[in-house]
């Protein structure tokens, strides 16, 4: 039975030279939110220069606080699948803020499952939070001064489902695309590769196997079954595989070792 695997990962976005801060934390918000960030593909972590940080967390902030301040009992927000799941997200949060790592809540929380959209600024590497797949309303902010380093950071994990970057320097996007692997790529945005039917979507490596969606889909779900009709004079004949072998044989042997 044809089969592929379309898992998820820490997806992360490259906030890269030249990006419109208040675009990108727009569009990073609103990937972030849909389903409560419990899609395969929602953005995981931020990647994004040490001198935008601020600014990008003020735009963060803005376009949350004007479109949707609270969360809770909100009609417009999703709901964690599970109280499970909350205590899960919760527990990640408070092992960060425990260790003395800044963490902002961007929205009221509310008694329910409704979580709001929560910061996490600058994580230690071997934090959680940075080491598992988020699958909610969790966003890690990380800083990076050359594009090496963001690569670094994104090559030290497993390979993602979903890849994401926002700027307007064609080689530093050659770079990361080049020198990293992820299932899709979405540029200058987060997740739509997703929505183009004819583009293949699948993960590589942790975050699956295979790819689906049009042309590709057609052929993953398929089989294609081999018919081969021998010639009236058999190929092994020609070459002189049949017993006794003789020089026609030992001509190919040489020939297939480079003449030896």
């Amino acid at each position: 039975t044809p089969v592929t695997l379309e898992l998820g990962g820490k997806s992360p976005v490259v906030i890269g030279s030249g990006a419109d801060l208040a675009q990108a934390a727009e569009r990073i918000v609103l990937g972030k939110m849909m389903n409560a960030g419990q899609t395969c593909v929602a953005p995981d972590y931020v990647l994004v220069r040490r001198e935008d940080r601020d600014a990008f967390i003020t735009a963060l902030r803005d376009f949350t606080e004007a479109s949707w301040p609270a969360v809770a009992n909100d009609p417009d927000s999703t709901q964690l699948i599970s109280p499970r799941a909350a205590a899960r997200l919760d527990a990640l949060v408070n092992e960060a803020r425990v260790a003395g790592t800044r963490v902002l809540e961007l929205q009221h929380r509310g008694a329910d499952r409704r979580m709001p959209l929560t910061l996490v600024i600058e994580p230690e590497r071997d934090q959680r939070l940075l080491r598992r797949e988020l699958f909610g309303p969790v966003l890690p902010i990380l800083t990076w001064s050359t594009i090496d380093e963001a690569i670094e950071h994104i090559q030290s994990g497993d390979h993602p489902l979903g890849l994401y970057h926002f700027g307007s320097d064609p080689r530093e996007r050659r770079e990361l695309l080049d020198r990293t692997l992820s299932g899709g790529v979405t540029l200058d945005d987060v997740f739509f590769h997703v929505t183009v039917e004819d583009l293949p979507l699948g993960g590589i490596g942790a975050s699956g196997m295979g790819a689906y969606h049009g042309r590709e889909g057609f052929l993953t779900f398929s089989h294609a079954r081999a018919i081969y009709r021998q010639s009236r004079l058999p190929v092994a004949r020609l070459a002189g595989m049949i017993p006794p072998y003789g020089k026609r044989l030992e001509r190919l042997l040489r020939s297939e070792l480079g003449g030896r």
